[in-house]
């Protein structure tokens, strides 16, 4: 383990995960992998070691510091576009059933041959718009987690992903900067696709201290037929 791999160990450990030397082992080629086909297509701005690490790997994983992911058996991540949060999480929680929804076919080429180079099982990688693959009946209303991290504005996200999340489940929206106003936009979007807000969860990234904030949606019923709209209008017009 060098510095680097050592820094991110102790800082996971500190909330209680325990990486295994396989696991240590998955996220560096994992790094590898992403600086490799990065050169051949856009998948990250962040590429220095240690920049990935805590910016891309610890980041993504802090989903889990705030969600108790031993009651989570499925999740979905919704334009995961390099994996985030959903591969880290799957190398740390390897019994969860992982669905990766993006809407780049090169994208969903890149994160099948991490997830081959892995040895991941387990994992659904889907090429698709949200609002068409809500619509497929195995995935409407279906998981216990849905994710999305930097994707859209809230009132847009809730009708890219709360149609995924079942009746009971959770929708959490992984955030830079305060999402206060994008909440307070978003309330009827969240009304309307049987969305309520449980938490909002604010930290600092370690080392350079940048600000993360977590958004927690309960699902406390089924999706409305006619959402999603149909592809694009959501983000046209957005349900405000």
């Amino acid at each position: 383990m060098d510095p680097i791999q050592s820094k991110f160990h102790a800082l996971l450990l500190e909330h209680g995960i325990d990486l295994t030397s396989t696991q240590l082992e998955q996220f560096e080629t994992y790094y590898e992998e992403l600086v490799t086909w990065n050169e051949k297509m856009n998948l990250t701005g962040i590429t220095e070691r240690e920049q990935v690490y805590i910016k891309h790997f610890y980041d993504s994983v802090s989903l889990s510091f705030y969600l108790d992911i031993s009651n989570v058996s499925n999740v979905a991540d919704i334009g995961s576009g390099a994996g985030f949060p959903g591969i880290p999480l799957k190398i740390c929680f390897p019994e969860l059933k992982l669905t990766i929804i993006d809407s780049l076919n090169k994208r969903i080429g890149f994160l099948q041959n991490v997830v081959d180079k892995l040895g991941l099982c387990d994992v659904e990688l889907l090429h698709g718009r949200a609002e068409d693959m809500a619509r497929k009946e195995h995935l409407r209303d279906a998981f216990d987690l849905v994710t999305a991290r930097a994707v859209a504005r809230m009132a847009v996200l809730n009708e890219f992903c709360l149609p995924f999340v079942k009746n009971g489940g959770l929708f959490a929206a992984m955030k830079g900067s305060d999402p206060g106003e994008e909440i307070k936009e978003s309330v009827r979007s969240m009304n309307e696709l049987k969305g309520k807000l449980r938490d909002t969860h604010h930290f600092s990234l370690p080392l350079e201290n940048s600000d993360r904030h977590i958004v927690i949606v309960s699902k406390t019923g089924n999706t409305p037929k006619k959402y999603p709209r149909k592809a694009g209008t959501p983000l046209k017009s957005p349900l405000v």
